[in-house]
């Protein structure tokens, strides 16, 4: 038996994060679950008590400031102690993105368990969820928003897996990578990219050396100006728009860079692209 508040929520898995379910749980002595499956990613949080998560034929005894990881169609038993049985919180989500986040902050089978001090916040989080619980836009996305809020919470404390140092280097350069192909646009500088991948910028640049032959700046002005002759190849927008639109508030700075890059100015080049 089990005093449970649990919620239940019919959604499509096709937005980025997407919760199914969530609640609360203050279980009876040797209350269990399984051995089932679920649909969706499940994460439990322990809030006081103990308890046993058993997966693939391992046993790993849980207490409170512990929580584990349920993946998909993943076999799992979970039981409550017998003399101190443990209360809980969950949220069951899917959606597009919903295993690279998970996979980022360091859980999968083969690390199905977490630790968090962030008890308090994250059992407030899913009371915010249930008490938002009706079928409206708005809830909706407060749900959701609830979600990514969740795990970032437990993202704060989330041990990663070991890395080699070979494969950590080449995670910060992918996301960095990933950062100037998404933000070029804007008119960020090569210190934002090593913020947003939690790195400093001298480490940044060694490791593009290493791995790209070239600076991170020397990365973020290519891609620049390759995305600006696709413009001037495609659009008649003026030589200004064009700066604007691939990160450079000043087009003299924009035409120069193109000139240093590709030998001739954007107009020259869009002259020679009519001729």
């Amino acid at each position: 038996m089990e005093n449970a508040h649990k919620l239940e929520f019919t959604s499509e898995n096709n937005g980025n994060l997407v919760l199914n379910c969530c609640g609360w749980s203050k279980t009876e002595p040797l209350h269990c679950f399984g051995p089932a499956v679920k649909p969706y990613y499940l994460i439990h949080y322990v809030l006081s008590g103990k308890g046993k998560f058993v997966l693939n034929e391992k046993e790993y005894p849980l207490e409170a400031g512990f929580g584990f990881l349920i993946e998909p169609e993943q076999l799992v038993f979970y039981q409550a102690d017998e003399k101190d049985p443990w209360t809980y919180v969950w949220v069951g989500f899917g959606g597009i993105q919903a295993t690279e986040y998970v996979h980022n902050m360091g859980m999968s089978v083969k690390h199905p368990i977490f630790c968090s001090k962030n008890d308090q916040e994250l059992h407030g989080i899913v009371k915010d969820m249930m008490e938002h619980n009706t079928y409206s836009v708005s809830n909706i996305l407060r749900r959701n928003g609830l979600l990514s809020i969740f795990l970032s919470v437990l993202s704060e404390s989330t041990m990663l897996p070991e890395k080699n140092d070979a494969d950590r280097a080449n995670n910060y350069v992918i996301r960095a990578i990933e950062f100037i192909q998404a933000n070029y646009c804007n008119p960020i500088k090569v210190t934002d990219v090593a913020d947003y991948v939690c790195i400093n910028r001298s480490y940044l640049y060694t490791l593009f050396q290493n791995h790209m032959k070239m600076s991170p700046q020397q990365f973020l002005t290519m891609f620049r100006i390759t995305k600006s002759m696709e413009l001037l190849q495609v659009t008649s927008f003026s030589v200004e728009t064009i700066a604007l639109s691939c990160g450079y508030n000043d087009p003299i700075v924009f035409t120069k860079a193109f000139k240093q890059t590709k030998g001739i100015s954007p107009s020259q080049y869009r002259k020679e692209l009519n001729s």
